[in-house]
């Protein structure tokens, strides 16, 4: 029969009680007892029941990532950074996507009974307005924001600077003497947060270079994907004249941009420069390698799971909002024109 809390304690010469707040990670274990229950767990090779744990703790050590696509490069570098750091605090995490469903956001923030086998959620939404988030009132389960979003006091938020991102991308592709600057990503029919801000971020960077904005010059793009990216790319080098850099709002925009650029006929930082945001590994391997404003993914992670963490322990805590760092990376595909 598999081995029992009672069999650990009365090898470890040691309480049931001593042994339940070793294997739940109780600090204030002294580290001989500690030592003494964790030799005891390994010679009784005892494995801890999730289900005997959940009713006496009311909790699962489970966490809930929701991303929008978990394909997408930016998205599964998160997912597998939030699983590092919940490991590190104890947690398993369990990813589902909403596949840009709103319906399906709605569903989650509503609280279905999917919700109540994770401790705290991680919600990364895209499609959800503001409005929405009143939805969450029906369930109690911890819930921490990811993503450019509106903060409106109510959750813990991690997210970046998008406005100063952006700006950073364009005054780059300003100092290295671009003039007629393109934008793609913006969805002017839809009330996203991300892509208004990055469009107000590229605004207002070339106002403070005394370049004009150009409507003609702002693509859209539905989904921030390759095919995306290189479509709008097309209708830009269609212009007369064209842009002599595109500053893409993600960077599989970014990498459709410099394929379309290449199918064109024409070069790479030569005659038209190209820059992103996220700075995914395929980004850093392109040819030419491509130039970014790199979000610390690392921490945004280990912040998201440090509050849920937080609010699991202490549901009354004032919600905050973390500001993750960026950084501009500058690499072959903004190379100064001649």
């Amino acid at each position: 029969m598999p081995a029992t809390l009672r069999d650990v304690a009365q090898l470890a010469q040691v309480s049931v009680r001593t042994v339940s707040n070793v294997v739940s990670g109780y600090e204030h274990v002294s580290d001989q007892m500690r030592t003494r229950v964790l030799a005891a767990i390994e010679t009784l090779d005892y494995r801890p029941n999730p289900v005997a744990r959940t009713l006496r703790t009311g909790r699962t050590g489970m966490l809930a990532l929701v991303v929008p696509e978990v394909d997408v490069p930016y998205f599964s570098e998160l997912a597998r950074e939030v699983i590092d750091a919940a490991a590190a605090l104890g947690y398993r995490v369990m990813i589902d996507q909403t596949g840009h469903d709103h319906e399906r956001e709605r569903q989650l923030l509503r609280g279905d009974d999917r919700t109540m086998l994770f401790d705290g959620l991680l919600f990364s939404p895209l499609v959800t307005k503001a409005e929405l988030l009143d939805m969450h009132g029906a369930t109690s389960i911890p819930l921490v924001l990811l993503g450019e979003h509106d903060f409106d006091g109510r959750y813990d938020h991690v997210a970046i600077d998008n406005v100063q991102a952006a700006k950073d991308a364009v005054a780059h592709l300003v100092t290295t003497g671009r003039r007629r600057i393109a934008a793609i990503g913006a969805q002017p029919a839809e009330e996203y947060t991300t892509p208004l801000q990055r469009e107000s971020g590229y605004a207002e960077a070339l106002a403070e270079a005394g370049l004009a904005y150009e409507p003609e010059l702002v693509k859209t793009a539905g989904h921030y994907s390759r095919p995306g990216g290189y479509r709008a790319t097309q209708e830009l080098l269609a212009l007369d004249p064209r842009p002599d850099a595109v500053f893409c709002f993600s960077d599989l925009l970014a990498i459709g941009a410099m394929r379309a650029v290449f199918d064109a006929g024409l070069r790479v930082p030569e005659d038209v420069a190209v820059i992103g945001i996220d700075d995914v590994e395929e980004g850093r391997f392109a040819r030419p390698s491509l130039s970014t404003v790199s979000l610390d993914i690392p921490f945004i992670a280990r912040e998201a799971v440090r509050r849920i963490v937080a609010r699991i322990d202490a549901p009354e805590l004032p919600a905050v909002e973390v500001v993750a760092p960026h950084r501009l990376v500058a690499r072959e595909s903004t190379a100064p024109s001649a």
